[in-house]
């Protein structure tokens, strides 16, 4: 009785809990010893040990590692152009952009320059797309010999796609080729990789930076850009989400280094166009031609436009000016006001001085609309004293000698020749040294990779990072191939992929290699000497010949004296071997070669190219 009164009072009180069934078998005095062990923790002084627990409580599962990312250029790096980057994780690959360079002078006959895909087409399967920042061909030019071997999606914005499907049409892949339109702001999941394209300013409408999400955090690529606030379509480059992903933490930065040489900040467009209102006030008496690169649509709105406020017609010429023009006016990133644009077969209709002409020729391409008007090879357009021509252009480096050409050739017609050294017709779409600290200083990546330059563009902008308080052992100067591995122990080069120059020349895609080049490059310095003899091997005589042709050395009507001196020589030798009973086809012709060679040097010191050709009868 004196219990259960006991219990009624400690329920009224607040601390009473019903046993669990479980302890209804514990006997009254465990009760109180388990009150009494209450008691003295209660006592015990603050900060004093906990007595140890037999079983105590289970350790947390060490956490799993993310999987690492894999980070490399197969194009772009330590030369202009040829851009293209990849960025592996595991199963996914993402590659960003696929551009062309252009051959250096020593490539005799090439005419485009393409990345080695080996490393894409071996691992195919794990490829989610080509992801395109804009529509320069420095970034899409290859994509056709690409996606000749890898039917992969490509996604891009309006106009980078719309310039890329007239050179999928030429190359007969548009119907299977699998292109996804994309508008910055959007997010594109590929794999384990999640592309958010966001707008930047460049000479090219719609370009774009892209923020790629992976296992190990952001790899923002910025593709070419600058900063302009006063944009001729009004859109500014996003500094606030630029700013966003740098507040939430970028892993890497890869950054344009193409204009890291020049210090303070790019020019806007518009400035261009107050300069060519200045030119068409000044020149109204004048045909006024504008060469400029195909892809500046902005630049080209702006000749429209002040063409038009002058009262002016415009014919464009140049099939990839006409192409870039055409599909810009369709897709709308173009306003050409009724009549304005005329066929460049409707020139002569007007008078000279009421037509402007744009034109593709900046870089003085031999195969360009102003490169064959200034050698009178063009069929429309004739240049004479009266015509004024604008190169509303850079020349990029290492085409100085071809622009220099050009400019040379329209001096001596008598033409008068505007270029960007003496009046401003051009500014570039590439950031100066204060817009690339903007990026670093807005995005503040753990890592980074300067890309898209040469050698010492990419080492000036590591110094640049170095100047905004970047660690070195974070910054990447790398080459194509070499890649970099992020994990969670951090960032460090490890492995080579294959990687280099595939040339093209003319339908064949990779067919020239370094033979093929040093043989050109012989032929071009020293020229040809071919030896044609027919002999009977049955029989152990020369039947006719030797005959000796020369192409690029000599010319055979003046050294007449050398061609009988080498015809003699080719004769003796083949009669001496087949005379000793050697009719092997190689060794025939290895004598006959060495014999003419030892006379040609020792008449002329040079050493031409010697081609024995022998048939038998």
């Amino acid at each position: 009785m004196a219990e259960k009164t006991e219990n009624k009072k400690l329920k009224k009180q607040g601390g009473w809990k019903k046993p669990r069934a479980s302890a209804k078998k514990n006997p009254p005095s465990s009760n109180k010893a388990l009150q009494k062990n209450m008691q003295k923790k209660a006592d015990a002084p603050m900060g004093a040990k906990k007595p140890k627990r037999n079983n105590q409580k289970r350790r947390s599962a060490p956490k799993k590692p993310k999987p690492t990312v894999r980070v490399f250029s197969l194009g772009g790096l330590n030369e202009i152009g040829k851009n293209i980057t990849v960025i592996e994780c595991e199963n996914d690959i993402v590659v960003v952009d696929c551009g062309i360079g252009f051959p250096d002078d020593d490539m005799l006959g090439v005419d485009l320059v393409i990345p080695d895909f080996t490393y894409l087409i071996n691992n195919v399967e794990k490829i989610r797309g080509v992801f395109i920042t804009h529509g320069h061909e420095d970034h899409i030019g290859s994509l056709p010999y690409f996606l000749k071997l890898m039917n992969v999606p490509v996604f891009g914005t309006k106009l980078s796609l719309g310039i890329l499907e007239n050179k999928l049409l030429e190359h007969k892949l548009l119907q299977s080729a699998k292109l996804n339109t994309v508008s910055a702001g959007d997010t594109v999941l590929a794999g384990c990789f999640k592309v958010e394209f966001i707008r930047v300013n460049h000479s090219i409408a719609d370009a774009c930076a892209l923020a790629i999400t992976t296992p190990q955090g952001v790899i923002l690529h910025t593709g070419d850009f600058k900063l302009d606030v006063t944009p001729i379509d009004g859109e500014m480059m996003d500094i606030v989400r630029l700013g966003q992903l740098g507040n939430e933490g970028v892993t890497m930065l890869l950054c344009e280094s193409t204009n890291v040489e020049r210090p303070g900040h790019t020019p806007s467009e518009r400035k261009v166009g107050f300069s060519l209102e200045k030119i068409l006030d000044s020149y109204t008496d004048k045909r006024i031609i504008i060469a400029t690169f195909a892809s500046n649509v902005h630049r080209v709105q702006q000749i429209i436009d002040a063409s038009v406020n002058h009262g002016r017609r415009v014919a464009v010429t140049g099939r990839s000016m006409i192409n870039v023009v055409n599909a810009a006016v369709k897709l709308g990133y173009m306003n050409v006001p009724d009549g304005a644009l005329i066929d460049i077969d409707e020139i002569k209709k007007y008078p000279p001085e009421k037509i402007t002409i744009v034109t593709t020729g900046s870089q003085g391409e031999p195969m360009s609309a102003l490169y064959r008007m200034a050698f009178s090879d063009h069929d429309k357009v004739v240049l004479t004293d009266k015509d004024l021509v604008v190169l509303s252009s850079s020349a990029i480096p290492g085409n100085e000698p071809l622009v220099g050409k050009i400019v040379n050739e329209m001096y001596r017609r008598g033409v008068n020749v505007y270029h960007d050294s003496s009046v401003e017709v051009h500014v570039s779409g590439h950031a100066c040294q204060e817009e690339l600290k903007l990026m670093h200083a807005l995005t503040k990546p753990k890592y980074f990779m300067p890309i898209h330059g040469e050698y010492r563009h990419l080492i000036q902008h590591k110094e640049l990072a170095e100047g905004m308080g970047m660690s070195a052992d974070r910054i990447f100067v790398s080459d194509i191939g070499k890649v970099i591995e992020i994990s969670d122990e951090g960032a460090k080069f490890n492995g080579m992929v294959q990687a280099g120059k595939v040339l093209i020349d003319g339908s064949g895609i990779g067919d020239v290699g370094n033979i093929v080049l040093r043989d050109r490059k012989s032929l071009a310095e020293n020229g040809l000497i071919i030896a044609v003899a027919t002999i009977s091997l049955e029989e152990g005589i020369l039947m006719s010949g030797p005959e000796i042709i020369s192409r690029g050395f000599v010319y055979v009507r003046e050294s007449e004296e050398l061609m009988s001196g080498t015809k003699d020589i080719a004769t003796r030798v083949l009669i001496d071997a087949l005379d000793e009973g050697i009719k092997e086809w190689v060794e025939l012709k290895t004598l006959l070669k060495n014999a003419i060679t030892k006379y040609i040097f020792a008449k002329t010191k040079r050493k031409p190219v010697i081609l024995p050709i022998l048939l038998n009868i």
